[in-house]
This record gives structure tokens, C-alpha cells and sequence, in this order.
């Protein structure tokens, strides 16, 4: 394993410029993933690292080789670079054993160097040598695939939007068989996708490539909190985007006064735009009735308990005009009260659209669990989790 260093790298075709004086460094043994959009450089940058295209400038060193510089251009087979692709590329009149070994030298194929511990390290079983690729599924022929790439025992491995084309409970599979695999192998990798979840869950550190140039490089969770910019905001997860105006260390926007948790602003404007992620906006059903058909979440229970000082079963007594009264009155002492406009049951989860009563024409989206039991039309009280980042004004 080796680390890789990339420095200043530049590439045009036709005139365009496709890379903008890209630099990026993946530690020795660890995984980095490169997230864009199509269009964004991405296999631009790709088959520069592996040889298959001359960079215009800058300098590609894996460990301590520049294979790639002024007057260098190691040709692919002496980069020491495993390479993964998005279809696996296996070789249908191949068994799955002489694909594995198809990059090693003769006498190696002649005794299969290696397939049965490659397998193994891919979490395949043994008795799938003998197999065709044709007889196996996706997810396992991509696994093949890496177990061909690791092979040869590589400097380096990279990874080429290799899950896409799986369905959503293969892909889950076979990204951990693959994240284990490389974990096992020691191998430095690079993994190149436009899959936001993807990048964060298999990444030790996430690299955003947009328009030729790399935006940010962190760790999933840095880049998730506190993108950059509120276009990668809206690019890695979703976004919740609000007018606000900062006081002190607060931001005052249409869901009430939010810590600021980071300050991006290029000035010092006070008047900013709001970042929140829709999982920080908790939602709390309100005037809800207990049925043995529809529960009352324990959370909207215990709120409930302590606005309206009764046991958190609705409020004893009081009729609908009451109950109306009693939430203007909360808003009025600074609650934050909204109407479900619309639901999207995902199972696990949902995503909710949210009209403000405060601010009718404002929409916000929010993501709840999918057990809590929402409709179009229903009243809630909302209040934030955690801090929200501030932008210049757009």
C-alpha cells in the first residue's frame, strides 16, 4: 500500500478546461471518495491517476514514484494500480479464477496464485472458482471484479462508480463486502461517485469535486454539518435553506432563534442565509387524541405534558376553540407552529413539507421517523436540534 499525492493537476479537451489545479493527498491504507456530479471531472481524473490519459500539468505520485509529471508518463501496467470499473468487466468465456488471475504473470495463472484467500477476503466462497461470471449476480461479479484489481497486490485500487448499477439491497451488500475486503487487504483505494450516501458511509475522508476543482475535502461527518457552500449544501444530503439576520451568536429566521453552530460568511453582514439539515427540525403532533388505533408518540407526550400542564393525553376540558386558543397563546410566547402541507412515507422514515402559520407562504421540509403517525392538515410544533450554519446572502 502507498499513499497517493496529487498536485496541481490541470486537463483540457478541446479547449475546455475539464480540471482546475486539482491537489488532493489519500493517506497510506485509507479510503478517500471523490463525489460530483456527472460532468464534474470525475473520470477525467480517474484515468489520468491510471495512465490512460497525459496530464496537461501537475504532478501524480503513488508512495514515493511520480508517475505522472513533467517529462513523466508511466504507461498503466507500471503504475502498480489496481482498477475496479462500473460493470466489473469480467471476462465471460473466463472461469471466475482465471479472471482473478488474468493480470498476474504465466506461471502464477498456471497455479491459480491466490484465489482461494482472494475470495475469501471478497466474502465469496471457494467453490465459486470454478464458476462462470455469467453464473453469478451483480453484486458478486463486482466482487470478483475487486478480488482481479487486488490481485497483483496494488500500490493502489480505485474504484469506478462500481455499485450503480445494483439494486438498492445489493448495492448496501456489496459496499461492505467491499469496504471489508479493501480494510483486509491494507490497500490504499480511491473511490470515485455521484451517490451522496455512498461517499459518506464508505469514505474516511470525502473529496467534492464540482466544476474541476475540489471544493472541500473533510471527514463525511465535517462535510455533512458544514458544507462549504450552500450549493454543496444542497448537493451532499438535503437542505433547508432559510432568510435570517444574526444577533450575537444567534440567528433569528422563520423557525425562531437558531445557534449559530458555523459561520461561513465571507463578510459580516448580518443579514445571511440559513442552512439546517430537515432531520434537525422536530416535529411534535399537536391536539392529538390517544387511540388504541393511533398512539400518541412518547415525545409528543412528554411536550405535551409540559405546554399544557396535564398528563399529555390532549388537554382535559377543553373544547376545539380552547384547544385553538391555548396553542395561539404558545405561539405568541415564542413556539414555532406549523400545518403538515404534505408527507412522503419512506418506511424507516418520512420526509414532511411544512407551512409555517407565522409565515403561511413559507415551506420547510422535515424528516421524522416513520412511526409518527402524520397526515396532511395536521397542526405541529416544531423546535431545532443542534446549530445551523450561516451564509453570505446570496
Amino acid at each position: 500500500m502507498a499513499a497517493l499525492s496529487i498536485a496541481g493537476l490541470t486537463q483540457s479537451f478541446d479547449g475546455v478546461q475539464v480540471l482546475r489545479g486539482v491537489d488532493l493527498a489519500v493517506a497510506s491504507g485509507s479510503l478517500v471518495a471523490i463525489l460530483g456530479p456527472s460532468g464534474s471531472g470525475k473520470t477525467t481524473l480517474l484515468r489520468l491517476i491510471c495512465g490512460f490519459e497525459r496530464a496537461e500539468q501537475g504532478t501524480i505520485r503513488v508512495g514515493s514514484t511520480m508517475v505522472s509529471g513533467p517529462g513523466v508518463h508511466l504507461p498503466p501496467d507500471r503504475r502498480q494500480i489496481g482498477y475496479v470499473p462500473q460493470e466489473g468487466g469480467l471476462f465471460p468465456h473466463l472461469s471466475v479464477a482465471d479472471n482473478i488471475v488474468f493480470g498476474l504473470p504465466r506461471a502464477l495463472r498456471k497455479t491459480q496464485h491466490r484465489v482461494g484467500e482472494l475470495l475469501e477476503m471478497v466474502g465469496l466462497p471457494a467453490s465459486f472458482a470454478t464458476r462462470a461470471p455469467q453464473q453469478l449476480s451483480g453484486g458478486q461479479q463486482q466482487r470478483v471484479a475487486l478480488a482481479r484489481a487486488l490481485a497483483p497486490a496494488p500500490a493502489l485500487v480505485l474504484l469506478d462508480e462500481p455499485f450503480s448499477a445494483l439494486d438498492t439491497a445489493l448495492r448496501q451488500e456489496t459496499r461492505q463486502a467491499v469496504a471489508d475486503a479493501l480494510v483486509a487487504s491494507g490497500a490504499t483505494a480511491l473511490l470515485v461517485t455521484h451517490d451522496q450516501s455512498e461517499a459518506l458511509s464508505m469514505g474516511s475522508e470525502v473529496a467534492v469535486l464540482w466544476e474541476g476543482r475540489l471544493l472541500q475535502v473533510a471527514t463525511p461527518a465535517v462535510l455533512y454539518r458544514t458544507p462549504a457552500t450552500r450549493e454543496l449544501a444542497r448537493f451532499v444530503g438535503e437542505a433547508v435553506l432559510l432568510d435570517g439576520t444574526v444577533r450575537e451568536s444567534w440567528v433569528h429566521c422563520a423557525l425562531g432563534r437558531v445557534p449559530v453552530a458555523a459561520d461561513l460568511r465571507r463578510d459580516r453582514g448580518a443579514n445571511v442565509d440559513v442552512m439546517l439539515r430537515p432531520e434537525q427540525i422536530r416535529v411534535v403532533p399537536r391536539a392529538m387524541s390517544v387511540s388504541a388505533e393511533a398512539p400518541v408518540p412518547a415525545l409528543a407526550l412528554t411536550l405535551a405534558s409540559v405546554q399544557q400542564g396535564g398528563d399529555g393525553c390532549g388537554v382535559p376540558g377543553l373544547d376545539a376553540e380552547s384547544e385553538e386558543q391555548a396553542a395561539a397563546g404558545s405561539a405568541l410566547e415564542g413556539e414555532v407552529t406549523a400545518r403538515v402541507a404534505e408527507v412522503t412515507y419512506f418506511g424507516h422514515d418520512a420526509s414532511i413539507r411544512l407551512q409555517l402559520d407565522r409565515e403561511p407562504s413559507q415551506l420547510v421540509s422535515a424528516r421524522v421517523s416513520g412511526q409518527v403517525p402524520l397526515a396532511a392538515g395536521q397542526p405541529v410544533s416544531l423546535s431545532i436540534e443542534g446549530g445551523a450554519v450561516i451564509y453570505s446572502r446570496a
